[in-house]
């Protein structure tokens, strides 16, 4: 098993990275820094949005991002309040890009 990265630790080199790429990021909620959850979404500013979070993959023995949600950006927020509802150690992460691009699948955020 590989150790843990503290999740303050991986937002902020997060972050750094997305303004490296000229992408507006905004922290809406800060969860716990040492072992909290991260959802991030992207809005493309069309009024549509997609949200991934992270996941266990057994069968490659890994974490993973997959879509919590994807489509009309007020559906996206709700799914969001709702995964935030279930656990007040969310982080969450949006950013605004029109090409959609979060950077998870980059070397060192995936």
């Amino acid at each position: 098993m590989q150790p843990r990265l503290a999740t303050s630790l991986w937002v902020s080199a997060y972050l750094a990275r997305l303004r490296l790429a000229d992408i507006p990021v905004y922290v809406t909620a800060k969860g716990d820094a040492t072992a909290g959850a991260v959802v991030v979404k992207c809005a493309t500013l069309d009024g549509r949005a997609k949200a991934w979070q992270r996941s266990y993959d057994l069968l490659n023995d890994r974490r993973i991002w997959v879509v919590l949600a994807d489509g009309d950006e007020a559906e996206v927020d709700a799914a969001i309040g709702r995964a935030r509802r279930g656990d007040p150690d969310l982080w969450v992460i949006e950013l605004e890009d029109r090409a959609g691009r979060s950077l998870l699948t980059e070397p060192g955020l995936d």
